[in-house]
């Protein structure tokens, strides 16, 4: 019988973290703490099955691994998944619903996973590298939202970077966005294959600036959930004129992390920008672009990575994300925490700081 281990929200810190959401005419402060202490968790992706929040994150741990731009140090082997009753509930964590072990392809690196549920069955899906170094997405299925989860031989055919995000649409089709350029590798697939030629640069094989930046793909999954039911495609992301955004333009240009909420019948992307580690967002039509770039969500953490979802819950909606507050700002160890996220009348995001200062 799996054991539970049921904690309440603590800080075992000795610093107040504090949240401004910035709106037109207002700035509101609220304490914001780490949601999850027993063990460093990032990149959650939450759900809402049976009018219950699921938490799937990534579980770090501290290898000794050698600190790089290819996220080396992210030496994550296994997923955990917690629940809440109710947002401002007990958080319960029902140990590991993953092991790379358990994994016949999988060599390392399970970084940030997502789930979704299909008729009574749950579908968890992740990313991690083969004997070959090379990323791959993997997918598990179970009986029960928390695991435990049982891994299919292969990786998704036509698969490969990391990140995946699994959106159900209003009519019952479900996609999965993914993918992440340095240490995702998306850059080494340009060409369609993957290129293993040196250098090991993460920014290796990327566009110059002037040209149009990598993007995230998309592919409506198959009736069972664990292929794809078409060729990935490109999610173009477009500036207020139209054209694509630049791969030199580091603010606004996709890294990783990409995400799919609908609000008042838009569809909303939102991800990370990498190095200058902001979650930003672009708006769209439909399920499969072009989405025109709005804004910023959440701007920078403590710590190099930004990784977000955003769900509702109970007629409001909430920004999860991770900072590295808990391990007093080791950018390999993070905590999960969340904020409520409001959305202005035309639609567009009011911004979200949550910079922890420590002395």
């Amino acid at each position: 019988m799996k054991f539970l281990r049921l904690f309440k929200f603590k800080l075992a810190l000795t610093f107040l973290v504090l949240v401004s959401c910035k709106t037109t005419n207002q700035s509101e402060i609220k304490e914001l703490k780490p949601l999850i202490t027993n063990i460093y968790t990032a990149d959650p992706s939450v759900h809402i099955f049976n009018d219950k929040i699921y938490i799937y994150p990534s579980h770090d741990v501290d290898e000794g691994d050698a600190f790089d731009d290819l996220g080396s140090h992210f030496a994550m082997k296994d997923y955990h998944v917690f629940s809440m009753d109710d947002i401002n509930s007990n958080v319960v964590d029902h140990g590991v619903a993953l092991d790379v072990n358990d994994v016949p392809w999988a060599y390392k690196q399970m970084w940030a996973p997502d789930a979704n549920e299909k008729n009574g069955e749950y579908f968890f899906y992740f990313p991690a590298k083969d004997s070959l170094g090379v990323f791959r997405i993997g997918v598990a299925k179970g009986k029960n939202p928390t695991g435990p989860f049982i891994p299919e031989k292969e990786p998704i055919v036509g698969s490969y970077s990391i990140d995946p995000s699994v959106f159900k649409d209003d009519d019952g089709k479900y996609y999965m966005y993914f993918g992440g350029i340095w240490g995702g590798q998306l850059q080494r697939w340009r060409t369609g294959e993957y290129n293993p030629n040196q250098p090991e640069s993460p920014t290796a094989f990327l566009p110059n600036d002037d040209e149009p930046g990598l993007l995230p793909l998309v592919a409506r999954m198959s009736e069972d959930m664990l292929e794809f039911d078409e060729e990935p495609k490109e999610v173009k992301i477009i500036d207020e004129n139209g054209d694509l955004i630049l791969s030199g333009d580091n603010d606004r240009r996709f890294f990783e992390a990409a995400w799919i909420h609908k609000y008042d019948k838009k569809y909303y992307l939102s991800y990370s920008t990498g190095d200058t580690h902001k979650i930003v967002y672009a708006t769209g039509e439909n399920p499969y672009g072009p989405f025109t770039y709005r804004g910023i969500i959440l701007n920078p953490v403590l710590g190099w990575t930004n990784h977000h979802s955003i769900v509702k819950f109970k007629n409001k909606w909430y920004l999860f994300f991770h900072d590295s507050s808990m391990s007093g700002g080791k950018t390999h160890l993070r905590s999960v925490k969340f904020t409520e996220l409001n959305h202005n009348e035309d639609g567009s995001i009011q911004t979200i700081d949550a910079m922890v200062n420590i002395d």
